[in-house]
């Protein structure tokens, strides 16, 4: 699969992925920031943002995706940051292609299974009547009850987009995420660690990353280290992008693969 993605910078590849729901544009701020000293890949995930549709959504598959762009964009190896979603899918592709990764960045995810957390969005979104709509903030109160938050409503509304008569459609292949949830929510499964430079930060208003997830962390990633950013919750990259940012560079900068 032929995986979308915008491109800035010049030196070592790095490839930013994003979560559920989300697209490369999570990651404006923090791949400028980047670019200044990596040669950033900003990739939309399969059934994301403008990446192919595929009934088939796993990590396996998704950190495919991802040795495919390396070996497409002739790339012998690249440092790997990922959010959430694209966390795990960070995680299982130094996992399971562990020569193609220099070193990896985990934000606000652990390789376990989590649970149910967005059935709710997923049918409310999977319930809007998309003709019968003639702008956003028509859908922002219609979904208003079952997603209270508005900053959230309409995070989710940019996976729409508008065809030549102007009608929405969805950008995400939204029947395929939810079909596929429940891989998407399961652990991930390892024959042997990924033993390079590792960072994993977390939210200190987050509860994605818990003391008891640290053990197995520790186990799949020996090499691991674990820092906290105390007033950022689960989207650290953008509650607080500038100390985000430099945990990253400070951590590509130094640590020695």
């Amino acid at each position: 699969m032929q995986l979308y993605f915008k491109e800035s910078g010049q030196g070592e590849p790095l490839i930013l992925l994003h979560g559920l729901f989300g697209s490369s544009d999570n990651w404006y701020y923090i791949a400028q920031k980047l670019a200044a000293k990596f040669h950033v890949f900003a990739v939309d995930q399969r059934n994301h943002g403008q990446s192919p549709h595929s009934s088939e959504m796993d990590y396996p598959s998704m950190a495919a995706d991802v040795a495919e762009l390396l070996a497409a964009q002739r790339l012998p190896s690249a440092v790997v940051l990922g959010h959430s979603m694209g966390g795990k899918t960070a995680m299982q592709f130094a996992l399971q292609f562990p020569d193609l990764v220099g070193k990896l960045i985990v934000a606000d995810m652990a390789p376990r299974g989590y649970e149910m957390m967005h059935d709710k969005i997923f049918a409310a979104l999977l319930d809007l009547n998309l003709p019968a709509f003639g702008a956003r903030q028509q859908m922002e109160e219609v979904l208003a009850p079952a997603i209270p938050s508005l900053t959230l409503r309409r995070f989710l509304l940019k996976n729409l987009g508008r065809d030549a008569h102007g009608n929405f459609f969805w950008k995400i292949n939204l029947r395929g995420l939810a079909d596929n949830y429940a891989r998407l929510r399961a652990p991930l499964a390892a024959t042997l660690p990924f033993t390079k430079p590792t960072l994993f930060i977390r939210g200190g208003k987050s509860e994605f990353i818990t003391m008891a997830d640290e053990t197995r962390i520790r186990e799949l990633f020996p090499a691991a280290q674990i820092v906290t950013i105390p007033e950022a919750g689960h989207w650290l990259h953008a509650d607080q992008p500038e100390e985000f940012g430099q945990l990253v560079l400070d951590f590509l900068m130094t640590a020695v693969s």
